[in-house]
């Protein structure tokens, strides 16, 4: 027995320090519950082994396992809503078109989603402008997908349920379609491009990039586009709704927001002068430019304000619904082994970690205006990881260990 105990520990380095000391692996009881008829991956988070701490090898394979184990779960349940081409929030239905390019890079497919125009408008008007949307744009390689709006209001495409259906949208993708989760990107055109203008900063951790065109920003802000690229399009006669004064003020904010930051606020702006709200397709550049872009889901620094919509994660930071607060904001940095934070509004926060964005192996600093507020070595579990990717199904961001901290006042 201590001969074969042994050759484990030379041959499964993953495994090595937990067998070595003659423990029982978290990692391989995880992968004998997940092989139980009965397993629940939302009771993950309560087994004994989701407790104890796991070295920046277990942690990868507990990550890899969970992360095949929730997308075997959603190629079982919605192959359904993906032969019908549907997505369901409630009483509200989306339906999407979506065409494939090219072959498949190594990592899996680049996703665009497109949004069309219309608006506030009858059916017919925005059925149209969707079908429209379907034959707009053609990526070289990827899947391009156009959504149906769930309503034909005026801001149909930034109403509180749009963030979480196209969350879901991304997570059948990723699971039926090999789609890289860290190469996903929105864009749209019109009332697509006010949503554009909405949804790129409030779920920028999702997008490597974002194309806005002929659109109008309405009261969204840029703050949070810090790690995404951005571009935007804008026909120098699209005077209706001062389309073309907004969009030069906005490539004013944003070069403005890189001098002052200039590893973030990647952007193009172009304003093209003869062109009215119908730009005679020069907006198809943005295709190619967007395609360079791959999302970084653990940056160095965050900027992260919230919109009216808000959200509870945004890269490695997330809170809890008393923090959730619309308007807020929260600044972190991360430098070497030490993390800062920065907060008017919010009282308390969760730093989630991941060895890519900082070494587990060694002590971290966790500190706001100059106070430390954690010092020590966080442990990787199980647990946190099964939490990550039970909030969102997204295998290129998964955390390993969690802080949660209070902010000083200031």
């Amino acid at each position: 027995m201590r001969g074969q105990l042994n050759w484990i520990c030379a041959a499964a380095v993953i495994f090595a320090a937990a067998e070595c000391r003659g423990e029982a692996d978290p990692v391989a009881e995880l992968k004998q519950y997940l092989t139980q008829a009965d397993s629940d991956l939302g009771k993950v988070v309560g087994q004994a082994f989701a407790a104890r701490s796991l070295t920046r090898e277990q942690s990868s394979a507990a990550a890899a396992l969970l992360s095949e184990a929730h997308l075997e779960r959603i190629r079982s349940e919605r192959g359904e809503e993906m032969k019908r081409r549907e997505i369901s929030s409630g009483k509200l239905k989306m339906p999407f078109f979506y065409k494939t390019f090219g072959e498949k890079p190594e990592g899996g497919r680049r996703l665009f989603i497109s949004l069309h125009g219309g608006g506030g408008a009858p059916v017919a008007v925005n059925d149209q402008q969707w079908r429209n949307q379907q034959r707009l744009y053609s990526p070289k390689e990827g899947v391009y997908l156009a959504p149906r709006a769930a309503t034909n209001t005026w801001n149909l495409w930034h109403q509180g349920h749009i963030d979480g259906m196209f969350g879901r949208l991304i997570e059948n993708l990723v699971a039926f379609e090999d789609v890289n989760p860290n190469r996903v990107y929105v864009m749209g055109y019109s009332a697509g491009g006010d949503g554009v203008y909405q949804l790129a900063p409030r779920m920028a951790d999702q997008w490597a990039a974002a194309a806005m065109m002929a659109g109008h920003p309405n009261d969204s802000s840029p703050q949070s586009l810090r790690n995404i690229g951005f571009t935007l399009h804008v026909g120098g006669r699209d005077a209706a709704y001062n389309r073309n004064k907004v969009a030069a003020e906005w490539e004013k904010r944003l070069a403005a927001l890189q001098k002052d930051d200039p590893g973030g606020y990647r952007h193009l702006v172009k304003i093209h002068s003869d062109k009215g709200h119908w730009m005679d397709r020069e907006d198809r550049v943005a295709v190619p430019w967007m395609s360079k872009f791959a999302r970084d889901p653990y940056p160095d620094r965050i900027v992260w304000r919230q919109d009216d919509v808000t959200h509870s994660r945004f890269y490695w930071l997330a809170v809890d619904d008393k923090n959730r607060q619309g308007r807020s904001l929260i600044i972190a940095d991360r430098k070497a082994q030490t993390i800062s934070l920065e907060s008017e509004q919010i009282k308390q926060v969760k730093v989630r970690l991941h060895d890519d964005l900082i070494d587990l192996d060694k002590p971290i600093v966790i500190k706001t205006r100059d106070q430390v507020v954690f010092e020590g070595k966080p442990q990787r579990t199980i647990a946190v990881i099964a939490t990550s990717l039970s909030e969102r199904i997204d295998p290129g961001s998964v955390f390993t260990a969690e802080v949660t901290v209070s902010l000083a006042e200031k």
